[in-house]
């Protein structure tokens, strides 16, 4: 799945979130598989959580909150932008 050549493609770093990734796209994982979705932007987990890693199922959300502060570590700003439901395809 080659990338358009005629623009860049897009990636957003969500502060203790996912990456955001403009699709679609090709992952290549360590064990050299590659996971492929054709969304139009997908959720790449950071924190190794999620059940449906490599893509993000929002485990992060689920930690305990800081004392004092009432946010939870790990917690990624509220909103929809993550994710949800199931990705398109694994290809071994």
């Amino acid at each position: 799945m080659p990338n358009e050549a005629d623009r860049a493609r897009r990636v957003t770093v969500v502060r203790d979130g996912p990456i955001l990734i403009e699709g679609p796209v090709e992952i290549v994982r360590e064990d050299g598989t590659i996971a492929t979705s054709d969304r139009f932007v997908v959720a790449l987990c950071t924190c190794r959580r999620s059940r449906a890693y490599p893509w993000c199922d929002t485990s992060h959300r689920r930690r305990r909150k800081h004392p004092g502060t009432g946010r939870r570590a790990g917690c990624a700003p509220s909103s929809d932008s993550d994710s949800k439901g199931s990705h398109d395809r694994d290809v071994h």
